[in-house]
């Protein structure tokens, strides 16, 4: 048993562990070009804020290494495009952005194009080593707030293969199973595409965690019937002030952790804040395909042409969250004055995060 991964990068190839085709098929794609990569992003095989972010780091730093001029202000204007185009792949997961936005700064302070190629690629692996030991530490913190608990619900997939490794919500499952701690994980099968049935379940039972698979209308049900003792998620977005955009789901999760009165944490690293909105209203919410709701496997399990709302994601107000888990610490209501506490001042409109 062990903690499986989904991106490596060696000898200048980037690969990724194809979430598309688990649980049943485990396949490894080679992403050689920019828009392999954009592809991967935008048709989930590849999926989860952080790994969103590593990956995309990567493809910007692969389609650095192909540009053909010796101009800096050239290269510039060409790494500036592909920055637009990746950041377009999916609007919600801040850690996107912030990834792409850390590959052109470093790139603004090279003199040349030869020295930005190497700094660029060495920021992208930075980004890759730094996710690992961030999940790592919000594991950590995670296990000191369930050092009592046993049964624990979660939804979507916040894992080992949503990340570097470890994951965000999952990190303390992982974390325990190497330490003889055990939980009993109920994993909400997450709607639209199954990403906590098909990769939570899997991601789980290749650490050795128990684990049990319920459908997300079962879980008012579960937290009573089972002796559910906490919820825990990761996070695509969170606001200066708390508010929480995670998987669609989630804010149904909140308000029943508030009605039986069990804590709620969202697991999320620093990458992950939006200091520059103030609340989640700000936050888009991306719509996917209908076809995710009418067909299973392409199979049509609804009328033709039926009408259909398929937002991806949810935002939870920070009223219904108890705390705020980071790898610099956990962080508690009032989340306005702890987050700016903990991460630092808000970005102000037109700067850079």
């Amino acid at each position: 048993m062990k903690v499986p991964t989904s991106i490596q990068w060696k000898d200048g190839q980037l690969t990724i562990l194809n979430q598309q085709k688990l649980p049943h098929h485990i396949e490894y794609l080679k992403l050689e070009t920019i828009e392999d990569v954009f592809d991967a992003i935008v048709t989930l095989k590849v999926r989860g804020a952080p790994a969103i972010g590593i990956t995309a780091a990567y493809g910007l730093a692969i389609a650095a290494q192909k540009y053909a001029t010796d101009v800096i202000n050239e290269f510039r204007q060409l790494l500036d495009g592909d920055f637009r185009y990746l950041a377009g792949s999916r609007p919600t997961a801040v850690n996107l952005f912030w990834a792409l936005e850390r590959i052109v700064s470093v790139a603004d302070e090279a003199k040349s194009v030869n020295e930005a190629k190497t700094i660029i690629l060495e920021e992208a692996i930075k980004i890759h080593v730094e996710d690992e030991e961030t999940c790592r530490q919000i594991g950590e913190h995670a296990l000191s707030l369930l050092n009592n608990v046993t049964n624990v619900m979660t939804i979507c997939n916040a894992g080992s293969i949503a990340t570097a490794k470890y994951g965000t919500a999952l990190a303390p499952f992982h974390l325990g199973i190497e330490r003889d701690k055990k939980f009993h994980v109920f994993a909400c099968e997450t709607r639209p595409v199954f990403q906590g049935a098909r990769l939570t379940v899997w991601e789980l039972q290749q650490s050795g965690v128990d684990v049990t698979l319920i459908t997300d209308s079962m879980a008012a049900h579960t937290i009573h019937s089972k002796g559910i003792q906490a919820i825990i998620v990761g996070a695509d977005r969170i606001a200066a002030n708390g508010d929480t955009a995670n998987k669609i789901g989630t804010l149904g999760l909140a308000i029943l952790a508030k009605n039986f009165n069990i804590p709620f944490y969202v697991a999320a690293p620093a990458s992950t804040f939006d200091l520059s909105i103030s609340s989640g209203k700000e936050i888009p919410i991306e719509e996917r395909k209908a076809e995710e709701i009418t067909h299973i496997s392409g199979i049509p399990v609804a009328p033709n042409n039926t009408n259909v709302f398929n937002p991806a994601f949810d935002v939870t107000p920070s009223d219904y969250i108890t705390a705020i888990i980071t790898e610099k610490g956990i962080i508690y209501p009032n989340f306005n004055e702890n987050i700016k506490n903990l991460l630092g001042e808000p970005v102000k409109e037109g700067e850079k995060q």
